[in-house]
């Protein structure tokens, strides 16, 4: 009901307007749900996951649009994304995944203000009468449990990100 009705949704556009992307970073892990930090871009469970493990990687800078980010963040996001692909798969046994940017609200984004992109673990069979007929999603483990879970499972890069 927090994510329908619009809670900790920012006022607007700018990243003095209650961004919880901007917020987050100053955080500690533990309680910003980080489970990676980069140079230019970071991961974060998602506070209202489609599926247990639901990351986005999120460049600090505000900026809306993936086009406005530079080489180095467009760099750093595609090898935090690949390397949460690589952490799921060894903590979890994810078998697929999806990965996007929905980019404007009338693209689906619940921050547009924002850019992040969704890493979405699947698994067969993770689609079932819950959300049909339950209107509900099961998640097995408690967020603060799958980021250290997470945390732990991330692998180490070769240019140290």
């Amino acid at each position: 009901m927090a994510y329908i009705q619009g809670e900790n949704k920012p006022s607007g556009p700018g990243a003095d307007d209650g961004c919880p992307f901007c917020s987050i970073p100053a955080k500690s892990d533990e309680d910003g749900l980080i489970v990676r930090r980069g140079e230019h871009v970071y991961a974060v469970l998602n506070l209202y996951p489609y599926n247990g493990g639901h990351l986005m990687i999120v460049p600090y800078r505000h900026v809306a649009d993936y086009t406005e980010l530079n080489a180095v963040e467009t760099a750093e996001l595609a090898e935090l994304t690949k390397q949460a692909m690589t952490a799921l798969r060894a903590a979890s046994g994810a078998q697929g995944f999806n990965l996007g940017m929905n980019q404007g609200a009338v693209a689906g984004a619940g921050i547009a203000a924002h850019l992040h992109q969704h890493v979405v673990p699947r698994w067969g069979g993770d689609t079932n009468f819950m959300p049909a007929i339950g209107h509900t999603k099961v998640l097995p483990q408690l967020l603060g449990d799958t980021r250290k879970m997470l945390a732990e499972a991330w692998p180490a890069s070769p240019s140290g990100v």
